[in-house]
Order: C-alpha cells, then sequence, then structure tokens
C-alpha cells in the first residue's frame, strides 16, 4: 500500500496536467481504498493477530523493511487514510483552475501521505526514521508551495531546522537503543526491554524527536509559522498526521519505557506548559487559522501529556483523545479554508453574518468546536472525561505512576486550567467566523459550493456519531492499552461516568471557560499589557542571524578568492598532520633503485619535464612538459605489466592538454612578468614537502604489508565472481561498481556545474547543424543528390587561413577507426585492456579531432546531441543495471554470466555488467563532449564576437 501511494504521487502532476482540479477526486480514491482495507483488518488486528511483512534491506546495519499493523498502528493507519482521503479530495474545490503548481503539490501531498502511512507501520528503528525524515522533507516542500512568498520560504526553512534537529537526536536514540536491545525490531524493544544508562539516554533522545515533531515547547514556535503554508496542508499535516508523528511514538514506547528514570518528568512539565502556552496565545489571535494553529499546540501538549502518564486509563482516554482530535481539528481548519476562499479573509474582525451564509457549514464548525471543547455527546467529550478519571486515579492512588498527592492533584489542576482555555479559544473561533458583529466592511460573501463543503461535513458527522461509540472504541483501544497493567479500574470511554470529581472537572472546566468568554474584553487588556519581546521564536531567528553573521565573518577570512591560497592550505595540511606521523615509521623500509634500467631513464625524463614545467615562462610549453610527466608515467605502468592503466593514464593525458591548449587561448601567453616575492620561496619550500611526504606516503606503506596480498586471488575471482579475465575491469564494474557509480555520479555534478556556470541557456540551445547555418561570401554550397552527402562539411565554413587540407584528409581517414576501436575497448573491456572508461575517452578524441579539423560546427555535425543528455542517459542506464538484480531476487549491482552458443557466431560470452560499462561510455563521451562545447566552441563564439567588434570600430574610425 504504502509503495501504490509513492507510485501515485510520482503520477499525480501528470494526472493534474490532464485531468485538472478533477485528478484530486481520482487521487482520493487511493487512500480511501486503504481505509477500507485497513478497516476490514480491524476484527483480526484488534483480536491479537497483527498483520506483519518483512523484507531484508541493509544487512550490515541489520535494518530490515518491517512492516507491523498492530492495534496502535490500525487506529493510525485509519486516521492517516481516512483524513487523507477527505483532504484530498478537498483540494479539488480549495484551488482555483489558474493555482500555480497544483501538480506538484498533488504529488508532494500523496507522497507525504505514504510517508507517514510508512512510519505508523514501521515496525523497525531505521526505518521509522527513514519516514520520519521523509515526511520532514515533505512537509518543508508542502509549507513552501509557493516559494515566491518570503513567508512560505522561512516557514518551511524553520520548520525543517527544527523538525530535522530532533530527528538526529531521534536517529542517535534508535541507534544506541537498538544496540542495547540487539535488534531494531520495535515489536522485539518492546516484548523485552533492555534497561541501563545507556537505554535511559536513548529513550531521552527519542522522546527529543517526539517533542520537536509534535511542536511541544521549546520546538512549539515552528508550528504556527507553518500556517503560511495552503490550507489543506494545515488540515492533513498539522492536525491530523505530521504532528501526531511525536504523539504517536510517545504512545508506542509508553507500554515499555514509561517507567524509565525522567520520562514521565520531562513529559508531563513540557505537555503541560505547551497547554497552556498554547491555550494562552490562542486567545489573542485575531486569524482563524492562527487562532486553530496555536489551539493545536495547546492539544499537542495536552495529548504527550496523557499518553506520557503511561498508566492504562490514560492510554484509553489518550488514544480517544487522538482520534476526536484528529477529526475536529482537520474539520475547523477545512472550515477555515472554505472561508478564506468564500469570504477572502480570516480576520475575525472583518467576517460577520456567516452562519446565515453557510448554515451547512457553520454546523460542522460548531459540532466540531464543541468535540474540542470537550461538550458532550461528541467524542471530544468521552475522551475528555476518560482524561479526568485518569487523572483523578493518578492524583489519589497514583495508579502506577509514582504521582500520588500533591504532584497528581496540581497535574489535575493544571489540565482543567489548559482545558477551561480550550473552551474559551473553541467559543472564540466559533463566534469568531459565524457570530454578528458591526464590521468597518461586510465581506462579500460567496455562494459555498456543495462539494466544499462535503469534507468538513463527513468529519464533523464522524466527531458526533464516534460520540455515541464509547464502547466499540474502548474495545479497540483497549486491546493495545492491555499491554499495560490494570490501575485502578477499568478503563472506558463513555458519555456517563457518574457523579464524581471527573464531572466536577468537567464542570469546572466548562464555567471557567465561560468566564473567560464573558470576560474576554479584560482578557484582552490584560494580555496586551504582559506582552513583551520574548520569545523562543525570536531567540530562533537571533540565532539564525547570529549563525549567519558569523559564517559571513569567517568565510571572510578563510575564503577569500585565491585558488592558491586555499590549495595552499590543503597541502600545509596534508604535510603537517598525516606528513608528520612519517617522523617515527621508517623502520622497516627498503628502497630497491629500479627493476630495470629503463625505469631510470623514465624516471630521469619525467623529473626533468617536471623542472621545465616549473621553469617555462610560457603557459603552453608549461602544460606540454607538465603533460610528459604523464607520458612518462604511463611508460612505468607498461613496464610494470599494467597495459590497462597505461592505456588509461595515456587517454586521460591527452585528453588533459587538449583541455588546457583549449583554455589557454583565453589567458596570455607568458606567466606574470611582476618581481618575484617571497612567497615563491614558501611555495618551492611546500612543494618540496609534499613531495617528500607523498613518496614517504608510499614507501611506509609498501614496507607496512605483512599479510598476502589481496591481488593474488583476484585473477581466479575475476572469472568466477565478474565473469572477465580483465581484473582492472572486473573491480571496477562489479567488485567496486558501488564506488564507480559514485565517481560517474560526481562526474555528472561537475558537468552540471561547469555548464551551469558556462552556458546562459541551456547546453543544447547553441547547437546549429551546418545546414542551418549562411555560407560565407565567395564559398559555394556543394550541392547534394540521391546517395551522395557531403562528410565534413563544416570546414568549409571557416576562413582559409584557418583549414588544414592535410588535416582534414587525416581525420577522413581516421575518424571511423578511432569510433570503431573506441567501441571495441567498450566490449572487448572485460577480458582485454580497455572498458567503458577508456573508450568513452577513445570517443571524446575523435570528436576532438572533428572539431579541431572543422572547427564547432564540425563538432555539431559530428554530435548534435544535447551533452546533458547524453551523461543523463549514460548515468541513468548504470543506474538501471545497478537496480536491475533485485527484479530477478538478486542483490544491487550483482552480475550475471550467460554463455550461449548462437549458429553461426559460435559461443557468446555475456555479462550482465557490460550494461553498466556502456552507461559508463555514455558519461564519459557526453562530458567529453561539454568540455568541448564549454572551452571549444564557447570560446570561438566569443573569440568571434570580439573580432567582428575590432573590425567594426576600425571600420568607424577609417570612415
Amino acid at each position: 500500500m504504502v509503495v501504490a501511494l509513492f507510485v501515485l504521487a510520482a503520477v499525480a502532476p501528470w494526472l493534474v496536467l490532464r485531468m485538472g482540479r478533477r485528478a484530486f477526486s481520482l487521487l482520493s480514491l487511493a487512500p480511501l481504498a486503504g481505509t477500507v482495507w485497513v478497516a476490514a483488518q480491524g476484527p483480526a488486528v484488534l483480536d491479537g493477530d497483527p498483520l506483519v511483512e518483512v523484507h531484508p534491506w541493509v544487512g550490515t546495519v541489520g535494518m530490515e523493511l518491517a512492516l507491523r499493523l498492530g492495534p496502535l498502528q490500525w487506529l493510525m493507519a485509519l486516521v492517516v487514510l481516512g483524513v487523507g482521503a477527505v483532504v484530498l479530495a478537498y483540494c479539488g474545490w480549495y484551488f482555483h483552475e489558474d493555482s500555480l503548481g497544483v501538480g506538484r503539490f498533488a504529488g508532494v501531498l500523496t507522497a507525504f501521505v505514504a510517508a507517514m502511512l510508512g512510519l505508523v507501520l514501521s515496525d523497525d528503528l531505521l526505518l521509522l526514521y527513514v519516514f520520519w525524515e521523509l515526511t520532514t522533507v515533505f512537509s518543508f516542500l508542502l509549507i513552501g508551495h509557493d516559494p515566491a512568498r518570503r513567508a512560505n520560504r522561512q516557514a518551511a526553512i524553520q520548520a525543517l531546522v527544527v523538525t530535522t534537529l530532533g530527528g538526529l537526536a531521534m536517529l542517535v536514540g534508535a541507534l544506541v537503543l537498538g544496540h542495547e536491545a540487539g535488534t531494531h525490531r520495535i515489536s522485539a524493544i518492546l516484548a523485552d526491554p533492555p534497561g541501563g544508562t545507556a537505554v535511559v539516554v536513548a529513550v531521552h533522545l527519542l522522546l527529543v524527536g517526539a517533542v520537536s515533531k509534535s511542536a511541544l515547547v521549546p520546538f512549539h514556535f515552528w508550528l504556527p509559522a507553518a500556517m503560511a503554508a495552503p490550507t489543506p496542508v494545515s488540515a492533513y499535516l498539522h492536525a491530523a498526521s505530521m504532528v501526531k508523528a511525536g504523539v504517536y511514538l510517545v504512545a508506542l514506547l509508553a507500554p515499555a519505557f514509561a517507567d524509565v528514570a525522567g520520562w514521565r518528568a520531562v513529559l508531563l512539565i513540557l505537555g503541560l506548559s505547551t497547554m497552556l502556552l498554547g491555550g494562552i496565545r490562542a486567545l489573542r489571535q485575531h486569524d482563524l487559522k492562527l487562532l486553530l494553529a496555536y489551539g493545536t499546540v495547546s492539544q499537542l501538549g495536552f495529548l504527550i501529556l496523557v499518553l506520557g502518564l503511561g498508566s492504562r486509563s490514560a492510554l484509553v482516554a489518550g488514544l480517544g483523545l487522538l482520534l476526536a482530535h484528529a477529526l475536529f481539528k482537520a474539520t475547523l481548519f477545512l472550515v477555515v479554508g472554505v472561508v478564506d476562499r468564500c469570504a477572502g479573509t480570516r480576520d475575525l474582525r472583518r467576517l460577520t453574518g456567516l452562519r446565515r451564509r453557510m448554515p451547512v457549514v457553520a454546523v460542522a464548525a460548531t459540532i466540531a468546536a464543541a468535540s474540542m471543547a470537550g461538550l458532550p455527546p461528541t467524542l471530544g467529550f468521552l475522551a475528555k472525561e476518560s482524561v479526568f478519571v485518569a487523572l483523578v486515579d493518578v492524583a489519589r492512588t497514583g495508579d502506577g505512576t509514582g504521582l500520588a498527592g500533591a504532584a497528581g492533584w496540581l497535574l489535575l489542576a493544571g489540565v482543567v486550567l489548559g482545558s477551561a482555555l480550550t473552551v474559551a479559544y473553541s467559543v472564540r473561533f466559533v463566534w469568531g467566523a459565524f457570530g454578528d458583529r458591526p464590521v468597518e466592511e461586510e465581506p462579500v460573501v460567496r455562494p459555498v459550493r456543495a462539494g466544499f463543503a462535503i469534507g468538513p461535513v463527513v468529519l464533523a458527522v464522524g466527531s458526533l456519531a464516534l460520540g455515541f461509540a464509547g464502547g466499540p472504541l474502548t474495545g479497540a483501544i483497549a486491546s493495545y492499552a492491555d499491554t499495560v497493567p490494570a490501575g485502578d479500574h477499568h478503563p472506558a470511554l463513555e458519555l456517563w461516568h457518574g457523579v464524581g470529581l471527573p464531572l466536577g472537572a468537567t464542570l469546572v472546566t466548562l464555567a471557567l471557560g465561560a468566564l473567560l468568554v464573558l470576560a474576554r474584553t479584560p482578557v484582552e487588556r490584560l494580555q496586551a499589557g504582559l506582552t513583551h519581546g520574548y520569545s523562543l521564536e525570536n531567540a530562533y531567528r537571533g540565532g539564525v542571524r547570529l549563525l549567519d553573521r558569523t559564517a559571513v565573518e569567517v568565510t571572510a577570512v578563510v575564503q577569500r578568492g585565491s585558488a592558491s591560497a586555499y590549495l595552499g592550505i590543503i597541502l600545509l595540511v596534508v604535510v603537517l598532520l598525516p606528513g608528520s606521523t612519517l617522523l617515527g615509521a621508517w623502520d622497516g623500509v627498503s628502497v630497491r633503485a629500479w627493476d630495470t634500467p629503463v625505469q631510470a631513464v623514465i624516471g630521469v625524463v619525467v623529473v626533468a619535464a617536471a623542472l621545465l614545467a616549473v621553469r617555462s615562462r610560457r603557459r603552453l610549453r608549461a602544460v606540454l612538459l607538465a603533460g610528459a610527466t604523464g607520458y612518462g608515467t604511463a611508460l612505468i605502468f607498461v613496464l610494470h605489466g599494467a597495459p590497462d592503466l597505461a592505456l588509461t593514464q595515456v587517454l586521460v593525458e591527452t585528453l588533459t592538454v587538449v583541455v588546457f591548449v583549449l583554455a589557454l587561448r583565453r589567458m596570455p601567453q607568458y606567466f606574470t612578468d611582476r618581481p618575484l616575492s617571497r612567497q615563491r620561496y614558501w611555495r618551492m619550500a611546500l612543494g618540496l614537502g609534499v613531495a617528500v611526504a607523498s613518496a614517504g606516503f608510499m614507501l611506509v606503506s609498501v614496507a607496512a604489508r605483512t599479510a598476502e596480498p589481496v591481488s593474488t586471488a583476484l585473477p581466479a575471482e575475476a572469472v568466477e565472481y565478474g565473469g572477465g579475465y580483465n581484473i582492472v575491469n572486473v573491480i571496477l564494474v562489479d567488485v567496486r561498481a558501488w564506488d564507480t557509480l559514485g565517481e560517474i555520479s560526481v562526474l555528472v555534478a561537475a558537468a552540471t556545474g561547469v555548464a551551469s556556470l558556462v552556458f546562459i541557456d541551456t547546453r543544447g540551445a547553441g547547437i546549429r547543424r551546418v545546414s542551418q547555418i549562411p555560407f560565407p561570401a565567395g564559398v559555394r554550397k556543394q550541392t547534394t543528390r540521391p546517395g551522395r552527402r557531403a562528410w565534413l562539411p563544416a570546414p568549409r565554413t571557416l576562413p582559409p587561413e584557418k583549414r588544414s587540407i592535410i588535416f582534414e584528409v587525416i581525420t577522413r581517414m581516421v575518424f571511423h577507426t578511432v569510433i570503431v576501436f573506441s567501441v571495441y575497448l567498450l566490449i572487448a573491456g572485460h577480458n582485454d585492456p580497455g572498458g567503458g572508461f577508456a573508450g568513452g575517452m577513445v570517443a571524446g578524441l575523435a570528436l576532438v579531432i572533428r572539431y579541431l579539423a572543422g572547427g564547432r560546427y564540425e563538432l555539431d555535425e559530428a554530435a548534435p546531441v544535447d551533452a546533458g543528455r547524453l551523461i543523463g542517459s549514460g548515468l541513468a542506464l548504470a543506474a538501471v543495471s545497478a537496480l536491475a538484480p533485485l527484479a530477478f531476487g538478486g542483490s544491487v549491482l550483482q552480475s550475471a554470466v550467460v554463455d550461449l552458443h548462437v549458429p553461426l557466431l559460435g559461443d557468446l560470452h555475456l555479462v550482465s555488467s557490460a550494461i553498466f560499462d556502456v552507461g559508463v561510455y555514455l558519461v564519459v563521451v557526453g562530458l567529453v563532449l561539454d568540455l568541448l562545447r564549454a572551452l571549444g566552441s564557447h570560446v570561438d563564439r566569443q573569440v568571434l564576437r570580439e573580432r567582428r567588434a575590432v573590425d567594426a570600430a576600425t571600420s568607424e574610425v577609417s570612415a
């Protein structure tokens, strides 16, 4: 189901593009079907027969794709899918036909439903963390839906930073708890919870994640700011799903870890503080959405407080409250969306008379607000009354929590006060949205379409109907709460608990709430008088500003725009830190001068070329001499019997020289003539130090070997496991294919970065075939006839002094041969010297030949494709070949060897890793093409424009 929702999220933008807003109705069918399926599993799940599905994933860290549908997960899945279906359907009426980014919004919201469902079904701590962070990423995208608005950007970043910070703490806690328990399976940990100091620390780290996700003090400020998101996002993420993740985590861990040191102290203090703070702030709001936001903060604190108690009565009441909150808060947010769209404002000071204009919506809002306030016969009343029953038991006897006496009674008093605030802001919402009051200008209210009102009405009916279903709900919830030892009495969600302290607490709550409503004017004056500029949100913003300022100052010191300074610092660190360890590591080092005198001769040539390159004043000469050192190194590889390395070294060195020569066209011919400074000697000393350190690293590392080299077994294993005789290629595309995939990914990223700096438009925007350009004056276009095509046509577009007839003839003779040779290297590379990288380099050099023979137009004739697409295709092909084995029951990047006998062709030896090599080939060819267009064609156009400008200026002067 989770996978199906992710697939649906991928196609959602296309559906919206094809169907418009109607696509939301189609998208809502998936979570609706999921709701029906989950509900159908209820009898078995609640009877103690959970659904479990496990697939191995990352075995090295003990991570599994483990999903489990137990009683708690069953309830949460119903909330996630049910409310998700309603909100998705509601989106079809909320957005306009011309709203921007609706397709992307549909995809991200559907993906969020999938991630949230995966979170509540996860039975592995690490998998839970993966889905936890996926909800963070998707919420960032949803909150920042309109990137043009600064409020959306700031709110999205703030939510991302705060929840990710908590998530990182949670990850550490999950790792520690899994280590102590010997498993990351949640069901196994809860069945046999470990103990010890490390477990206490781990549990509190998990609680940091829960508290930050559910917006408790001191992380509460991100939730009201997130109201910048579209209203459907607030209705789903900030009422029914994302903020419930922390509540779910507390409910999940409470049966096993509620008695851990500090558990109740942390959750009760933070929960009660959040409940009171949110309620007080809600009474100050004039924006209906912000009023609900602070109300949500208050209710989340209430939920964490109740579930954090960990008694059986508290768990039943808390889970009932969780379901009630999802229904009434989603309803109220959807109502705000209707009011905003139809009246054009959410400011309660500008609204009046809406109950007559939208009576159905007003009734739905009143029912939901009554449930939020805890009025009978709503589900909110059942839950809150059960909470008071549980708190009275705690105050009297402790009920297994150890809070009997003053602490319990103080907790009950705090909850009563917080509930009174809830009553007050519930009335404020209904009165503010639908009451009659004098306003400066009565808003123009558009009629509410029936489809727009269905969502809040359905959820409000659920809040009311479930108020009469206390018995079945108790049975469903109790199946999870029974994992906790029995308390003072059997918990139950009932409309009538009899006359007693719980009923008295309800009456006191309603009376205090009514008093706050009646005294709203003096209460507002009191709140205004107590207003101050200190808040955790301001502290967060101040911290971000300080961080930005510090980054600017530090960057100004260490990033001064000098590439030589950056390189010098890096090399200096290499010499001082790892280089200093060489001082006491020379024992056992023995040096053999050479194996053959030829090595000595080549070494002398390489050293001489390096010294001459340093002394050269001409840039081109320095590049050629540096290239000579590379070719000398290739010869040493040959003498050591490493043809693959030698071939690669020659190809890379050749292309490097070509790239340098192309770049030098825009640079002075000579190095600077300025007098040499004292820094020259520092650079010489640093260069000498790096040379000594590098040589020392190689000598010491080789001499330190004590075990048999792994290379001795590679020839046999390359054939047995990789199906090839070329050890180097088998290592690259099979044994170390992960490294190769990462390396070509870096190549793609580097090529993309260079292209973004060089090309103003897209890479392929400047591709022009010869047939698309005018020929120079005096040049006659060669006519063609059937069966005859001009080959190498672009040199005709060059001025005569830029052409070389001999080179053009040579190009005609060798180009196809070089291309065929590159394909040969690609195909034969698994058994003989070559491979995808070498073949791609040879093909790239063939393109270099075409470019040098005919200029930029000949390059476009040879490769009339976008280099970016070629690079992307290669990376995609490599990634697909890496994942393909999973479809056949294998592992990622596992190779398959197939031997076939084909008539006429003989025996064929096929290895699946060759497909991966083809991807590497395409990436390399695309990269070379990108370099040629950036440093060749692009520079050609710049030179031509400058020459034309000079000619035009000369003509004007002559005239």
